[in-house]
């Protein structure tokens, strides 16, 4: 059996890879607000032009996410930090409030749109909620591409995945340990500016316990 390293092998757009750091932060996200709607954007450090990696994430909202003046005041202010940090935004991810419902929304396919327009490999990535659990056997998420001027459902069978057991226990390590408290996405931060958003305090604890689990010290 192949080991997880959540790597997408997407036809036609070559293939997506995704973090262990960028599926973690999703999966805290929304399992820090179980009964909202939560968004954010997929970040690359890798060049345009060749397979996308996606290596981060910025988690956005948890509330009002069709707002279209929040969503607009995040997506600048990320796109300056992205800059700053040479990194891109490659993706958006979404979670919906309704457990059984991972269709894309309106306001998430807008969003997504809108990336496409400056990244022609975007990718939307919809959580499932319905498999959102510590003994989930394989990633709770649904994937999409751009495809014909519309968002394609990604065959199921196109998917490859390593490392996914290192990164299901780094994910339900943190929740025991709760750590997942020390995610702060723009929402929070817009409550309270002293709350990084970029959360390099939480990204290094993903890189302390993934450097252990794959045995570096």
């Amino acid at each position: 059996m192949l080991a997880f390293q959540s790597i997408y092998k997407v036809s036609g757009m070559g293939e997506v890879e995704l973090s262990c750091t960028a599926y973690v932060k999703m999966y805290l996200h929304a399992s820090l607000f179980p009964h909202c709607s939560v968004n954010g954007l997929l970040l690359s450090s890798s060049p345009e032009g060749g397979d996308v990696c996606i290596t981060d994430c910025v988690p956005l909202l948890h509330s009002n996410l069709p707002l279209a003046p929040i969503t607009q005041l995040a997506l600048t202010q990320v796109d300056v930090w992205c800059a700053q940090t040479e990194q891109r935004i490659v993706g958006y991810y979404q979670a919906n409030a309704i457990v059984s419902d991972c269709s894309p929304t309106p306001s998430a396919l807008k969003i997504a749109d809108r990336i496409s327009e400056q990244c022609s490999q975007a990718v939307l990535l919809m959580m499932d909620n319905t498999k959102m659990s510590m003994e989930c056997r394989v990633p709770p998420i649904v994937m999409y591409e751009r495809r014909d001027s519309r968002w394609t459902l990604k065959d199921k069978q196109m998917i490859m995945l390593r490392q996914w057991e290192e990164t299901r226990s780094i994910a339900n390590q943190l929740l025991d340990s709760r750590d997942h408290t020390l995610l702060v996405d723009f929402d929070t931060h817009l409550d309270d500016i002293t709350k990084d958003w970029t959360n390099q305090k939480l990204n290094a604890k993903i890189a302390e316990l993934n450097s252990t689990a794959n045995g570096r010290v």
